[in-house]
């Protein structure tokens, strides 16, 4: 896995990490902060190949026909659509 895929995984790592904080803090501005973030890391990780998994390390290639979707984001039922 090349260098510029590791980093877009370590992103939406940190911000799963991110949006679990801020929920567990009960702070609203910075969980939509934060979703936000996550929301824009995955499409570019799914925009390079990377279908990325409920389990924050978790890559495969998209040619397997595996795609997470958004529901499997790590964000959870509770997030509210704009």
């Amino acid at each position: 896995m090349g260098g510029y895929a590791e980093a877009l995984i370590e992103r939406v790592r940190r911000a799963r990490a991110a949006v679990r904080e801020a929920r567990r803090d009960g702070d609203a501005y910075a969980v939509a902060v934060a979703e936000d973030e996550l929301d824009d890391a995955l499409r570019l990780a799914r925009r390079h190949g990377l279908a990325l998994t409920e389990d924050d390390g978790d890559a495969e290639d998209a040619e397997n026909g595996t795609d997470a979707g958004d529901d499997a984001d790590g964000r959870g039922a509770g997030r509210a659509e704009a």
